[in-house]
């Protein structure tokens, strides 16, 4: 079994499928954004188990149906904890009573009042990194958030990453679509494009891959056949329940 790509690997391998000298200046400055092209199509793609975290250390107060995070803390909340009793601030330490997601306007409507309070038990994103709760908290509480994060890009200095390592052949399929722009010139309605089947190849190859590896992701999650970690059958596929 072969090991995942590092950044220098990486490097070598794009550079040779593009053949193009891996020290050339104009290469070598296109590769940051070549990576996050990369990256940023296979995390929106797959919606990786690994970029799933959970946080805690938020706050709920008395007076405000507002919590809110730094902007740039979750791509997608999945789940928003409010921690029971008060006096607690370790999730584990305590009960994990988790929001369940509604509307804002259901919230506006049936919780218009701060005179309607108790413990937090319903949700709805307001904006990127607000989050409004009901019924009013009756207390002041911690609050736990689950969601999914960018991880740290590939770099010289961040030499693997989850991607490099469990999908390099995506990650270099991904990274040739982008490569393709750079050194071929290509673009929709370009006149005469140096190889014009080139980021179609590329294209194509990428989505062949992604296709398995939606299933091995859905298999992590026991969102396989029958809500299960196993492959898809061919013989049957029943239904969970």
């Amino acid at each position: 079994m072969t090991t995942g790509l590092t950044y220098s690997t990486y490097v070598t391998e794009l550079a040779n499928l593009a053949v193009v000298d891996p020290a050339d200046v104009n290469f070598v400055a296109n590769l940051p954004q070549c990576i996050t092209y990369a990256e940023n199509r296979i995390y929106r793609d797959l919606d990786l188990l690994s970029t799933v975290t959970a946080t805690p250390g938020f706050t709920c107060t008395v007076g405000s149906r507002q919590i809110t995070w730094p902007m740039d803390q979750f791509v997608t909340v999945q789940e928003i904890n409010v921690i029971t009793p008060s006096t607690t601030t370790n999730p584990d330490a305590g009960t994990r009573v988790t929001l369940l997601p509604t509307t804002k306007v259901w919230i506006d409507v049936v919780y218009a009042s701060p005179s309607v309070t108790g413990v937090p038990s319903w949700m709805a994103m307001l904006n990127q990194n607000t989050a409004l709760v009901a019924p009013w908290p009756n207390a002041n509480y911690s609050v736990e958030i689950v969601g999914t994060v960018r991880p740290a890009s590939l770099s010289a200095s961040n030499t693997t990453t989850f991607v490099s390592t469990y999908l390099p052949d995506l990650f270099l399929m991904a990274s040739m679509v982008f490569i393709s722009g750079y050194q071929r010139d290509f673009a929709l309605g370009a006149s005469q494009p140096n190889d014009a089947g080139m980021p179609i190849n590329y294209e194509t190859q990428y989505q062949t891959l992604l296709k398995s590896a939606m299933v091995e992701e859905a298999r992590k999650k026991f969102e396989a056949g029958a809500w299960s970690s196993m492959s898809p059958a061919v013989a049957a596929t029943p239904t969970r329940g």
